[in-house]
C-alpha cells in the first residue's frame, strides 16, 4: 500500500448495497459464527445520532475495499455532566486487503475529519493491538467506565482517544454504547437472506 493507491470519499446511497456486502465479508466469522455488522450498519444510517459527514468509503482500482461510520455518543460524568463525544464503527476492510495498512489509513483519515467537526474524544470497543497504533488507550486508564461492566472485570476491549488534548482531563464517568448498535438475531437472520449464502463457522478466538 502507498498513499496514492486509494481514495477515501463520502458514501452515497448508490454504494449502500455494496458497502453492506463489503462489511459482511470483512466481519464474517471473525467475532462470531456469521456476523451482525452489515445489518448494524444498515440500521445506523437511519439513526438520529448517525453523522453523515463522517460516513466514508475507501476505493482502490475502482472497487470499494473499506468503510467506516461515526455516531454521536456521551460520557455520563460522575459530577452530573453529559460530555459529548463520538463513537466509531463498524470499520471494515475486505479480507484480501487486511494487514496492509488500509484500515489504519482509513481510521486516521476519518479521525482527522471527526476532529474537524468538533469531536473532542472517541470511545468504542476494539482490539488495542490494532487501535493502539493510532493512539488509543484502554479507557479505564482515563477514568472512563463501560456501562454495566462489573468492577474488576476485564475492560481491555473498551478504548478511548482524545482528539482534542485535555478534553477529558479531570473527568470520570460511564460510557454507554448507543442503542442503535443493539440488534436482534432474528432481524439479522432475516436481513442476511438478501446476500449470497455463506457458511457460519465456530472458530478459535471468537467472542460470541
Amino acid at each position: 500500500m502507498n498513499k496514492n493507491d486509494y481514495n477515501i470519499r463520502l458514501e452515497i446511497p448508490a454504494d449502500y448495497a455494496e458497502v453492506e456486502n463489503l462489511t459482511r465479508e470483512a466481519f464474517w466469522n471473525v467475532y462470531r459464527p456469521g456476523c451482525t455488522e452489515h445489518y448494524v450498519l444498515h440500521c445506523l444510517r437511519k439513526d438520529k445520532d448517525f453523522i453523515p459527514e463522517l460516513d466514508f468509503v475507501m476505493e482502490k482500482d475502482g472497487r470499494l475495499i473499506g468503510q467506516t461510520i461515526y455516531m454521536r455518543a456521551w460520557i455520563h460524568a460522575d459530577d452530573g455532566r453529559k460530555i459529548p463525544i463520538m463513537t466509531m464503527g463498524p470499520i471494515g476492510i475486505l479480507p484480501e486487503y487486511k494487514r496492509q495498512g488500509y484500515g489504519k489509513a482509513l481510521l486516521d483519515f476519518s479521525m482527522e475529519k471527526a476532529k474537524g467537526l468538533g469531536a473532542g474524544a472517541l470511545c468504542f470497543e476494539g482490539n488495542i493491538d490494532f487501535y493502539g497504533k493510532s493512539g488509543f488507550v484502554e479507557a479505564s486508564t482515563m477514568g472512563i467506565r463501560y456501562h454495566g461492566l462489573p468492577e474488576g472485570a476485564d475492560a481491555s476491549f473498551f478504548l478511548c482517544k482524545e482528539l482534542e488534548p485535555g478534553y477529558l482531563e479531570g473527568i470520570t464517568g460511564e460510557y454507554s454504547t448507543p442503542q442503535g448498535y443493539y440488534v436482534s438475531d432474528e432481524d439479522v437472520e432475516e436481513f442476511d437472506r438478501q446476500f449470497p449464502p455463506k457458511e457460519k463457522l465456530r472458530l478459535p478466538g471468537q467472542l460470541w
